[in-house]
């Protein structure tokens, strides 16, 4: 034990929701706690494991089972079904895993687990181990979704403007969206609210400057930590200038082919689009259509991330048709290319990982949100932040190529464009000052490893 002391503080165990937007920003909160003076190991499914394997050289990556070691459980059954059945073989799988640390003799100190795990906490208090919460997403949608799960908002809602302190007034399209399997959805992201108030600390992937009012309500019902953002630190402090990986990647994709196309186009001349990583939020035939001529009567260049399920339903040709100023690739390394110079804005699907590295690097938004935390992301974004332009839909739910365009040329060369621009670098700049030394996310992640190892 003393040897194992002077190595490192803590060890901790970090389990992730099993998908790349979650399984990242875990990564990199490990990566962070390491340099803190932490053991940490990640752990990923057998499945996520044969998939893609996340990329580190301080963070050790072990493996567990959640019983879909062929499919994965996100392809598998129907939610409630599938995370029963990783409930139940996941907590053995990690109770084994634990056991392999103890005979190692680096026992596991305390876990982090995804709040979408709720029974990993439940698991904890069986066995008497210190458990706390991360949030990917931000605190915002945190707390709205705390209101839902705790009666103070009833789904559906049918009162309008929403009233929660800490937040603006919300109307129907600036709340969280489940889409068809809302039940389902809806029931399941509320059960992150289940227990956590059991949890020792809750820790959010977002920084205390970017959410301040929203922060402290929701500091009011659970020990809130902001700790982010959850970004290579190259892109930020730049204390390690190493540090540039991201988390998972396919050993297949070229960052080379799209980052020289931008290296030879002018400064803030290019769109960068990227609106879907999943199938199930791909956008429908008609309105792929209309995003894609917007993107090519727009008269900028355009970079577009359009994956192969997206490909398939563009307009006929279209490839080679814009191909004198666009470019289109089934991935980008994303951080690389919001650092580019060329990227004038982007126009996103506004996920909460996108979201918070266009802010982190400056990078103004053209929001189009599809589902869950999207409509919130955005309703910020335009409204609270003012780092963006909301696009609007008609009233066949359709996102037409005029207003696209539109706020495309808003943002790129506008009279709102320039105030959305200093509003960006403004947040940019507190971002980088959350997470040097001494600022907000910094001193949190400070004072919860003093807390956190203070008995270790």
């Amino acid at each position: 034990m003393e040897n194992r002391e002077k190595q490192y503080k803590a060890h901790v165990l970090a389990i992730p929701f099993q998908s790349a937007g979650h399984i990242n920003p875990m990564l990199q909160l490990c990566k962070k706690l390491v340099r803190k003076g932490l053991k940490a190991t990640l752990a990923i499914t057998k499945f996520t494991s044969k998939v893609s394997f996340p990329k580190s050289d301080k963070v050790q990556i072990d493996i567990i089972s959640d019983g879909y070691d062929e499919g994965g459980f996100f392809f598998t059954d129907p939610v409630p079904i599938s995370m029963a059945r990783f409930k139940e073989v996941g907590s053995q799988s990690i109770l084994e895993l634990l056991k392999k640390y103890e005979s190692l003799g680096t026992p596991i100190d305390f876990i982090i687990y995804d709040s979408l795990l709720p029974f990993v906490l439940d698991l904890c208090k069986e066995i008497g181990l210190p458990a706390v919460a991360s949030f990917t997403h931000q605190c915002g949608v945190n707390y709205i979704m705390h209101q839902f799960s705790h009666g103070k908002l009833t789904n559906p809602v049918t009162e309008f403007p929403v009233l929660i302190p800490g937040l603006p007034p919300l109307e129907h399209q600036d709340l969280p969206y489940f889409g068809s399997n809302i039940p389902y959805h809806f029931a399941y992201v509320c059960t992150q609210f289940s227990n956590v108030n059991q949890a020792d600390y809750v820790l959010v992937n977002t920084f205390y400057e970017l959410e301040k009012k929203v922060v402290d309500e929701f500091s009011k019902h659970l020990p809130v930590l902001t700790v982010g953002p959850t970004v290579p630190t190259f892109y930020l402090d730049r204390r390690v200038v190493d540090d540039k990986e991201y988390g998972i990647a396919s050993a297949d994709n070229d960052p080379s082919i799209c980052l020289n196309w931008l290296n030879s186009k002018p400064a803030r001349s290019v769109i960068y689009a990227s609106l879907s990583s999943v199938r199930s939020a791909s956008f429908g035939e008609k309105q792929l259509e209309e995003l894609a001529l917007a993107l090519k009567n727009s008269n900028y260049h355009f970079l577009w991330s359009v994956k192969h399920f997206e490909a398939e339903k563009l307009p006929k040709n279209f490839k080679e048709e814009a191909s004198d100023r666009g470019l289109l690739v089934p991935w980008t390394p994303q951080l690389e290319v919001l650092s580019s110079e060329a990227v004038g804005c982007i126009l996103s699907h506004c996920g909460w990982n996108s979201t918070l590295e266009a802010i982190s690097l400056g990078v103004p938004i053209v929001a189009m949100p599809q589902f869950i935390d999207q409509q919130p992301n955005a309703k910020f974004i335009q409204d609270v932040w003012k780092v963006g332009i909301r696009v609007k839909h008609d009233s066949n739910g359709l996102a037409t190529r005029e207003e696209i365009g539109r706020c495309i040329k808003e943002v790129m060369e506008g009279e709102t464009g320039k105030e959305i621009k200093e509003n960006a670098m403004k947040f940019s700049n507190l971002a980088k000052a959350a997470v040097s030394e001494g600022g907000s996310s910094d001193a949190n992640l400070n004072y919860f490893v003093s807390k956190m190892t203070s008995s270790s």
